[in-house]
């Protein structure tokens, strides 16, 4: 029982958590464009205001006229809607995932004993720590080095070090797949921390110095517009994050911590080109079509190098391996999760014909990315592997 409701919990928060994370992801990517779209207002009473961009759009049959006041408009409306519950709702419904799938089952799921035999208790403390230590440090760099000479790039190059260091340590003390969603999930926490105690709290000190009548301090609207547009950079490596640990190849790599990394600077250099676009149809910029290319060389160079070697297969066809013997390899190393008491996944290979099903995926999981049985719980060995390997190249028979 405890199995299922834990899977109901999943498939609902995880529900709520998409569709959050959409509304957040939607409206951040939104003023990024807005911000970058933003022509000098026409209109000599606006910028008598204080407006200092504005732009024309039609959608859904209306048209539509934003206008953008840097420091503060004349006066506050009556109705003035915030931006953060996206945001908030974001993050709890995926820490709530988190904790469910895998502080819930840390020694499952988080916990590979080749790499760091530890307690799950002490495994769930450093992943937590992870999320905390990484906004700290994020933080006080923004702090330390903003303002300085050329420091936005100081504060781009530090940033990038600690996300660098974050997915080595990760990769090298959680198991791969926990390491891969773990980072995501890090970054993430900072995005969201940021909104928390740096952008809400800097727009209600303006709104509260506007109501009061007294001048407001522009560095509120400088913090706030740096951590948003940090957030947009973020957002794309993120989710390549979440999204991987559905993939084994990817982080069952030997170098999976380098592979993570390359594929975050793909994403983060993609997400450049989509920024640089808006003020390049304004004539601001050179066309920025360098940074999509940059990031799809990496993508496919990655691709390139993750590649199954054609010589590993002929290696297997060498030998013959029969359905008796890979059955009892199977007895002993999967047949706890894919038997007839638990079958994970709805997988169960405990009959000829059930394996038979399933001899495609046996392949592909236990020979050809290694990832299961997961973080080789049950022991199996590379010889065990090229058994299975063997029968499944000679046409995986199963009488």
């Amino acid at each position: 029982m405890e199995s299922y409701l834990l899977d109901w919990a999943n498939l609902l928060l995880r529900w709520v958590h998409v569709i959050t994370a959409i509304a957040w992801v939607g409206s951040s990517f939104y003023f990024v464009f807005l911000d970058s779209s933003l022509t000098v207002p026409a209109d000599d009473k606006l910028r008598a205001e204080g407006a200092t961009g504005e732009l024309w759009a039609v959608h859904g049959g209306g048209f539509y006229h934003p206008v953008k006041y840097a420091v503060a408009p004349p006066r506050l409306p009556e109705k003035l809607h915030w931006f953060f519950w996206e945001s908030y709702s974001t993050w709890m419904s995926g820490f709530a995932l988190f904790t469910v799938t895998y502080l819930w089952n840390a020694g499952t799921y988080l916990v590979d004993k080749s790499l760091m035999d530890w307690s799950p208790a002490t495994a769930v403390a450093v992943a937590l720590a992870f999320l905390v230590v990484f906004w700290l440090l994020y933080d006080a760099i923004c702090r330390v080095f903003t303002g300085r000479r050329n420091g936005e790039a100081v504060v781009g190059l530090l940033v990038l070090a600690l996300v660098c260091v974050a997915a080595w340590l990760a990769c090298h003390w959680f198991a791969g797949r926990a390491a891969f969603l773990l980072v995501g999930a890090m970054i993430a926490t900072s995005m969201s921390a940021s909104v928390f105690f740096v952008i809400i709290p800097g727009q209600k000190k303006v709104v509260q110095a506007i109501a009061a009548g007294q001048p407001v301090d522009p560095i509120h609207g400088q913090r706030g517009k740096q951590r948003s547009v940090h957030n947009t950079y973020f957002t794309l490596p993120v989710l390549f994050a979440m999204l991987s640990n559905h993939y084994g190849f990817l982080y069952g790599h030997p170098r999976n911590w380098l592979v993570l990394i390359v594929m975050m600077f793909a994403g983060a250099a993609i997400r450049q080109f989509f920024v640089l676009r808006h003020g390049w149809k304004l004539g601001r910029n050179r066309h920025p079509a360098g940074y999509a290319l940059a990031g799809v060389a990496v993508i496919v160079a990655t691709l390139a190098w993750l590649a199954p070697q054609a010589t590993g297969t002929a290696r297997l066809a060498a030998g013959q391996a029969d359905y008796a013997s890979v059955q009892k390899v199977l007895e002993q190393r999967c047949y706890l999760c894919h038997g007839q008491q638990v079958q994970m996944k709805n997988v169960r290979l405990d009959s000829p014909q059930a394996l038979k099903q399933h001899a495609q995926a046996v392949y592909q999981q236990a020979v050809v990315a290694k990832t299961m049985p997961l973080n080789n719980a049950t022991h199996i060995t590379e010889d065990e592997r090229g058994l299975i390997g063997r029968w499944f190249v000679a046409g995986a028979r199963v009488d």
